[in-house]
């Protein structure tokens, strides 16, 4: 099944962190495309550095719950430590969209609630996947478009 996992890091070497991540997936997935890194600012939290964003797309069979627990465990082999809410980090991994499994449980909510919002999300998304739609949502391209323009 198809998922959309969308990266992110702010701490140490946000760069390597990505690239470790992606490794960790490949060796998990199936990845089938990665975008290109984009530099954003950071959204909510506390002051902070500057974020590496990523998205990329794998095959996966595994069920739902179990694909968030990898990612959790990728997370956790990185010292992803959550301390903060929306406060810095080694990397951050989402499950943004998984198949058409739709999800309002405590455990995991699909698609993303705020995917729609985050600039980060889908300009990365749209560049590896330009007719992509976010369930319950609409269109990338179109979502992005939407959003205010960032300076």
């Amino acid at each position: 099944m198809k998922a959309v996992i969308a990266l992110g890091a702010n701490l140490n070497n946000p760069k390597e962190n990505l690239d470790i991540a992606i490794a960790l997936l490949r060796e998990a997935t199936d990845v089938l495309k990665v975008s290109t890194y984009y530099t954003t600012k950071p959204v909510g939290g506390p002051a902070q550095p500057d974020y590496v964003n990523a998205v990329c797309i794998l095959e996966s069979e595994l069920p739902a719950l179990d694909l968030l627990s990898l990612l959790h465990g990728i997370e956790k082999s990185l010292d992803r430590q959550r301390n903060e809410h929306w406060g810095p980090r080694t990397i951050d991994l989402d499950l943004i969209q998984y198949g058409s499994i739709l999800s309002k449980s405590d455990e995991l909510q699909l698609p993303h609630p705020r995917a729609h919002e985050r600039q980060f999300v889908l300009e990365p998304w749209l560049e590896i996947d330009p007719d992509a739609i976010l369930l319950t949502q609409g269109r990338i391209i179109e979502l992005l478009a939407e959003l205010p323009k960032s300076s």
